[in-house]
């Protein structure tokens, strides 16, 4: 992974805080100005020496980093007294500047430093060059506290957006906390503590109870418990049992377990959800993008007013005093910085990214968070999606054949397929396949598996399939409304097997709720007989079904549906038999996906979980984000221009426009992060 932006990036305004280290108004850089996120992933851990450095250096940095705030806030509150309580006779003339100078000196020197630095780059139009210029300029007419004050609350601001950031970055440093240092691995015929980096694929490691997982890997033993909350942000522990997947980040409850290791450390699930949650900020959203081209157009023009506020009067007022008009002029530089702007609504998007994944939701980018809220039709796929997809064989009829037989080669055939239903015949009465040779499996897409079972050749799918290869077979089956997988031996219907699945539990709610929350169309995409899809699609209350469709003739649906400009279409699938219409779709949402390779890839958002009603969910955090960001702007842009046109008038100071700058800073820094603490 890397940095999705380098501090060299001209199109970003840079800031830095009261010691003169870098900041940024970017975002993504604050993020990534101290750590690259390759090294998050793939640090080298040193060992404990049992001393707690970490809390002597923390209490060192944050002193360090406050010092400077503390000493200019004495300074100026003490100096306000001695001019307005105690009103000393020495406290005049040098004494009063040398005073105000050195209380301004502290937060005014790094910012002095850069300003001269952008200038020399010929970067005259940086709020470091408005700020020194308007606070050197409240000095020279004498109004040495309003200049202090100026830079003052200009540190303040710092202080505080970087404390905003770092919130707006705790669920990501939850995800690296869950990261283990170590991993137990079988070598040597002993169990070894070794780096997670340096376990290779296929290689075995132990979990003991209470242990985090360091790597993905297939279960060897029984089974045991997992918390999964890192991953999904469900807080029910989740059982797995031998055969199924661990992923990294999980925690063992219950009792000791060896995974067979499937990926490297940096292409583990955490890996790769870490990856897509610190990278998110690389595609930005709409909004964000016009607020970045408005502050680089709007802060020349408002300093060429602060001029032309000086000028002009001087041509058209009989009384002109330069004195009063400059003030005027060093409060509209004041205003004109658009931190308040260019700060908090990068926040308020990564801080909506923040608060979904730990609802176990992913976005790539905050373009998608804020395209959620315009989505007004939404398609979704039926097996796994609006179904729990655990299959159970419900029936078995033959033609003439013996029950025992015909089960065992079938499940001797579909024990060479991944799929759900493949997985349920397998399971059924524990078949006995191990006598059966199985030969030239051939998949066949949107209709079902053939291939040589003991020399017979085996058909097992829907009766599309049977029809592909003339196969004959009773017209009754297709009135049968429940799942169905017909089976034909050397072209000779053989019978079938009658397969039962189940909406899921929150799944009549979830439809009930996109209703409710402005979803005009809902439409459901399936592989599945007709009869099947249209009486689920009854069953949920779901406006339009589809059945009986081939992986094609969903992207045809999905093609027709966005022939209407009009909608903004989100599709809800697995993320890997859905992958060509996952990307067609203006969002494309996986769900379960937490280890789908082909969901990390292809989905815009990840839903890690298999519960329905997550989607519901991400649109709530979307629209909440969204109002947070337009809240952000409308405050911004009406107190400044108000501050503005007051200013101008001579009927503000520079304690307001100290408020119109930095004080709607923090209150829109502040505003940002109230996300963090929302429930969804």
């Amino acid at each position: 992974m890397k940095p999705t932006m380098k501090p060299t990036d001209p199109n970003h305004i840079h800031t830095y805080d009261a010691l003169g280290n870098m900041t940024c108004c970017s975002l993504e850089e604050k993020i990534y100005q101290k750590a690259d996120a390759k090294n998050l992933l793939h640090e080298e851990h040193s060992a404990d020496d049992g001393h707690d450095h970490d809390h002597v250096d923390e209490g060192k940095g944050k002193l360090k980093i406050y010092l400077p705030v503390i000493v200019s806030l004495f300074m100026l509150l003490l100096g306000i007294a001695v001019d307005n309580l105690l009103k000393l006779t020495f406290f005049t003339g040098p004494i009063r500047l040398a005073w105000y100078g050195i209380s301004y000196l502290p937060v005014a020197w790094p910012v002095i430093k850069e300003g001269w630095r952008a200038v020399s780059k010929g970067e005259f139009f940086t709020e470091f060059t408005l700020m020194v210029l308007a606070t050197i300029g409240a000095f020279v007419i004498g109004e040495y506290p309003e200049g202090v004050a100026v830079m003052l609350f200009y540190a303040i601001g710092e202080l505080f957006q970087s404390a905003a950031v770092n919130r707006a970055k705790s669920s990501i440093k939850a995800l690296l906390d869950i990261r283990p240092l170590s991993a137990d691995v079988y070598r040597d015929n002993k169990f070894q503590s070794v780096k997670p980096q340096t376990v290779e694929i296929g290689e075995t490691i132990q979990i003991k109870a209470g242990e985090k997982v360091p790597l993905d890997g297939e279960m060897m033993s029984d089974g045991s418990s997992f918390n999964t909350a890192a991953l999904t942000g469900e807080s029910k522990p989740n059982t797995i049992h031998k055969g199924q997947m661990v992923l990294a980040g999980m925690l063992n409850l219950d009792k000791v377990v060896e995974l067979k290791v499937t990926k490297a450390y940096g292409d583990s699930s955490l890996a790769r959800i870490l990856d897509m949650v610190q990278n998110a900020t690389a595609r930005k959203a709409k909004t964000e993008l016009l607020i970045r081209r408005l502050a680089k157009i709007y802060t020349p023009i408002v300093f060429f007013l602060a001029v032309a506020l000086v000028v002009i009067p001087f041509f058209v007022v009989s009384d002109y005093v330069f004195r009063d008009w400059l003030y005027r002029a060093l409060i509209f530089l004041v205003i004109s910085c658009p931190c308040a702007l260019v700060i908090s609504i990068p926040l308020g998007y990564f801080g909506g990214i923040g608060a979904a994944s730990r609802n176990g939701i992913l976005f790539k980018g905050s373009n998608y968070l804020e395209l959620m809220t315009k989505v007004n039709t939404i398609v979704m796929d039926k097996t796994g999606t609006l179904t729990e997809g655990v299959f159970k064989v419900k029936e078995v009829v033959t033609d003439g054949m013996d029950k025992a037989a015909f089960i065992n080669t079938l499940a001797a055939l579909e024990s060479k397929s991944t799929h759900p239903i493949a997985k349920a015949i397998t399971e059924y009465q524990s078949a006995d396949t191990a006598s059966f040779k199985v030969e030239d499996i051939r998949e066949i897409s949107g209709h079902g598996l053939a291939g040589k079972v003991n020399g017979q050749e085996v058909l097992a799918g829907n009766t599309r399939l049977l029809k592909k290869y003339n196969v004959e077979y009773d017209p009754a089956i297709n009135q049968i409304v429940e799942t169905i997988v017909v089976v034909a031996i050397n072209k000779k219907f053989a019978g079938y097997v009658l397969i039962a699945d189940k909406i899921k539990g929150d799944a009549v709610e979830t439809i009930k709720q996109m209703h409710l929350n402005g979803i005009k169309q809902i439409v459901m995409l399936s592989g599945d007989k007709m009869a099947i899809t249209q009486k689920i699609a009854g069953d949920l209350g779901i406006d339009t079904a589809y059945g009986d469709l081939l992986p094609e003739h969903k992207v045809e649906k999905v093609e027709f549906l966005k022939q209407d400009k009009s909608k903004i279409i989100a599709f809800v699938g697995d993320g890997i038999n859905d992958a060509p219409v996952l990307a067609l779709s203006d969002v494309g949402i996986a769900m379960g996906a937490m280890g789908s390779d082909a969901a990390i890839e292809t989905a815009n958002v990840v839903i890690q979980t298999w519960h329905t009603s997550k989607i519901i969910t991400a649109i709530k955090i979307g629209r909440a984000t969204k109002h947070i960001v337009v809240q952000n702007i409308t405050l911004a842009f009406a107190v400044k221009v108000i501050v503005l046109i007051l200013g101008a008038g001579g009927l503000a100071t520079m304690w307001e426009a100290v408020f119109a700058d930095v004080g709607v800073a923090l209150l829109a820094i502040l505003n940002a992060v109230r996300i963090q603490r929302m429930q969804f």
